[in-house]
């Protein structure tokens, strides 16, 4: 015979399944909806100089932009399980925290500078266990209206 859970206990698990669901949840980050012209530049300063520095530029199409997503670099294998959450201290919505599910395999955080006009965001981070430090900066401006109805 199982013995029933009293309802301290059920509150319990219940509160800690919806905390684990609400890890992998989007973050959203306030930036006007519409099509940005973004540079993104990845620095790897552990890297010989001629590797060291990666810029990519596309037009992408933002709304209800999540702030994991924005930034190329965290969708690398090496940030599997890593999403970025509100900073604690911040109330402005701009300044974000990398969580990972293993504490281990990185840390680091994110602060965006939004206006009418142009994104700007600056990630930071450190591989866990490791001596290595990178950085990825996001900057665009925005174009007008998305062209499509195609979302990111």
């Amino acid at each position: 015979m199982h013995a029933a859970l009293s309802p301290i206990p059920r509150l319990l698990a219940c509160l800690v399944a919806a905390i684990c669901i609400s890890c992998h949840a989007a973050t959203p980050v306030a930036i006007p909806a519409g099509e940005y012209d973004l540079t993104t530049e990845t620095v790897l300063p552990h890297l010989e100089e001629a590797l060291r520095y990666a810029t990519t530029r596309g037009h992408q199409c933002l709304r209800a932009a999540d702030a994991t997503a924005l930034f190329p670099l965290l969708r690398h294998q090496a940030f599997t399980g890593c999403a970025l959450v509100p900073d604690g201290d911040a109330i402005d919505g701009l300044h974000f925290t990398l969580s990972c599910a293993n504490r281990e395999a990185a840390s680091g955080s994110a602060v965006f500078d939004v206006d009418a006009a142009q994104v700007t965001a600056v990630l930071n981070l450190k591989m866990g266990g490791k001596n290595m430090t990178l950085s990825q900066r996001l900057h665009g401006a925005r174009l007008g209206p998305c062209a499509d109805s195609a979302t990111n």
